[in-house]
């Protein structure tokens, strides 16, 4: 099964999708499954998993009801305050959908680095194992650090790692990423996308071979069987156009061996999501 890990749909409304900006003006309309499925069709993907975009839980349990609709969004990863006292009982309505496999957060917009170390996000994380729940964290690469103890305490926990954590790759900044992220590698519960790199670049200017390098760190840090491609669409659509940014991945891992191609391209997805 081939799978786009990661992507979004939304019904744009400035006020809730404030991120948003001027610059992204071309995000400004509605993006949804009929938008997406040509796209999966014409590069051979049988399915996504469908990742938060607003830190609500409206959206998720909109989001289900599209995955309800058309079977080719395999999963969801939601939303719900993980800081609430109540978090197991925010959670237990959504996870009654078969859909519902992970949790996300967007720590990268938190002021404070060590948000992740915080003793009321934490009980949030602990609450999902009993859910069969996945947490995606999404962070930018001075984040890594928090990422890296938080990974530490739950070790039962499965862990996916966002857009490789969003090293800058206009700047090809490499070094204290690279050093962070194989440290993170080395936890067996987690696993990293293969995702949000174009959006980290150049927009107008950057060429596949730009990625080379990072893709080299991931690939030697977490192997095949941990990485998943994703798209990151509409918003890597900022940088170019779905099938270009797929092929950054699917060419790059045109060196692996069929078995490791199929477990990039979907297989670990599945497996890691516990998709159907």
């Amino acid at each position: 099964m081939r799978i786009d890990a990661h992507q979004h749909f939304w019904r744009y409304r400035p006020d809730t999708h404030a991120w948003i900006s001027d610059a992204m003006a071309s995000l400004k309309r509605d993006f949804l499954p009929a938008d997406l499925q040509p796209l999966l069709a014409a590069t051979a993907f049988d399915g996504c998993v469908a990742v938060q975009a607003q830190q609500n839980v409206t959206e998720t349990e909109w989001l289900l009801q599209l995955a309800d609709q058309h079977p080719f969004v395999r999963g969801v990863v939601g939303w719900v305050d993980l800081c609430a006292p109540d978090v197991a009982d925010a959670i237990h309505p959504l996870a009654a959908h078969p859909r519902l496999r992970g949790l996300r957060h967007v720590v990268q917009d938190e002021p404070d680095d060590r948000f992740m170390q915080r003793t009321d996000f934490q009980r949030g994380i602990a609450a999902l194992a009993p859910f069969g729940l996945t947490y995606d964290i999404l962070i930018y690469a001075r984040q890594l650090p928090a990422a890296i103890e938080l990974v530490r305490r739950f070790p039962q926990q499965r862990f996916v790692l966002d857009h490789i954590a969003k090293p800058d790759v206009r700047a090809r900044q490499i070094d204290e990423w690279r050093r962070s992220i194989t440290r993170l590698a080395t936890f067996e519960n987690v696993s990293c996308k293969l995702s949000g790199m174009v959006t980290e670049a150049d927009w107008h200017a950057w060429r596949p071979h730009d990625f080379a390098i990072y893709l080299d760190v991931v690939l030697a840090a977490f192997g095949a069987d941990r990485l998943m491609i994703g798209s990151d669409w509409p918003v890597c659509t900022l940088a170019g156009n779905y099938d270009d940014v797929i092929a950054v991945v699917t060419n790059y891992i045109a060196r692996l061996s069929p078995g490791e191609r199929d477990a990039v391209c979907g297989e670990n997805a599945v497996r890691w999501y516990g998709l159907t």
